[in-house]
């Protein structure tokens, strides 16, 4: 009996998680060593456990690597007790994503490389996790057959400004209802956007042409140190030196140059190949796309831990100790922990790391 080798190559899928972080944007309730992923924001388990439990059955926990930082490092192992130790993996520093990337896929053994790595990062949330299955398996099962890069870009549900998009080659998107002709649903990529205007969001949420760009990868190990070799020369060649002499990461490691993945390799791609994502995703970059996934009570408020709201819609309460209480206002931001209170406009949410920074800059390190 013949062998599909598709499907056993997404039996032997491999997922890398990228679990660094600096634990800014949810502030008071994120800190240094516990940023976002090691947070529960809308469940019982912290986003970085979510993400691997929502991949079994279609990646088993041997076959999970995640690159991390020194600081967070004893954090990520306990989390993940059935990740093998030796596949947690301790950036020397933050050199942005086509680094760590590239480390990590050097870093797997030659058989590992060879096959599919799904790259995730450790702090989304997606409401849908079968769904999220099924299209991560499709993606791994083309890249299998048919040696794509793929991203997975997530369907716009509304007019974000907070997201960069992909746009879709023109005649990618089917109409509704049509499969499209290869029958796998696969499109084709014809450039990254940046964080649009609420103008132009508008407008790609209408196109039917333009997806979230979730950060999602997919492709063969081997396929992208090519990839990396041919557009980022510099990082393919310490890649290969830290591969020759492992004990010079600390060395090598700081010199690679700082790039996004987007930029050392998907955006310089003819034809990447992505798969729309429809299940309830988000990035939870900010307490107010938290509010946007948390329960509402009949005025609008949403939140966890010991809260109570009288007279006053539209706020985010979450408490961590003690109890919060509000009276007559609306469109507010209300944290508390045992050693701060964050109060701001909810739609100022993304501002959060001024904060940080003034912190910083006035040596309250103890609240860092």
């Amino acid at each position: 009996m013949k062998t599909d080798p598709a499907l056993h190559a997404l039996n032997a899928l491999t997922a890398l998680i990228l679990a660094g972080g600096s634990g800014t944007r949810f502030w008071p309730l994120s800190r240094r060593r516990r940023p976002k992923q090691l947070l529960a924001l809308d469940g019982e388990d912290s986003l970085l456990r979510a993400t691997v439990l929502r991949l079994a059955p279609v990646v088993e926990a041997r076959s999970i690597w995640v690159c991390t930082t020194r600081d967070l490092a004893d954090a990520v192992r306990r989390e993940l007790p059935e990740v093998p130790p030796e596949q947690v993996l301790i950036e020397p520093e933050g050199r942005n994503t086509a680094p760590a990337i590239g480390w990590s896929v050097r870093s797997m053994p030659a058989a590992v490389r060879a096959g599919v790595v799904a790259v995730l990062p450790a702090d989304h949330r997606v409401g849908e996790p079968e769904r999220f299955r099924d299209t991560l398996a499709g993606a791994a099962r083309v890249v299998a057959a048919r040696d794509e890069v793929m991203t997975l870009g997530v369907t716009p549900r509304w007019a974000e400004t907070g997201y960069g998009y992909l746009e879709l080659a023109e005649g990618e998107q089917p109409a509704a209802g049509e499969q499209p002709a290869t029958g796998d649903g696969v499109r084709r990529v014809r450039r990254f956007l940046e964080k649009p205007s609420p103008e132009d969001a508008a407008r790609f949420a209408a196109s039917g042409r333009h997806l979230w760009n979730a950060g999602i990868f997919l492709f063969r190990g081997d396929r992208l140190l090519e990839l990396l070799a041919r557009h980022e020369p510099e990082l393919a060649r310490g890649l290969e030196e830290i591969a020759a002499a492992p004990e010079r990461l600390a060395e090598v490691y700081p010199r690679l140059p700082a790039r996004s993945i987007d930029y050392a390799v998907m955006e310089k791609l003819d034809g990447l190949a992505t798969l729309p994502l429809d299940c309830g995703w988000s990035d939870l970059g900010s307490w107010e796309a938290l509010a946007e996934v948390l329960p509402a009570d009949a005025l609008g408020n949403t939140g966890r831990g010991d809260c109570l709201a009288v007279d006053a819609g539209g706020n985010l309460l979450f408490s961590d100790a003690g109890t919060i209480a509000v009276l007559g206002v609306e469109g507010l931001v209300v944290v508390r922990t045992g050693d701060a209170v964050l109060v701001m406009p909810k739609h100022r949410s993304q501002e959060v790391r001024r904060l940080v920074r003034e912190l910083g800059d006035r040596g309250r390190e103890e609240l860092l």
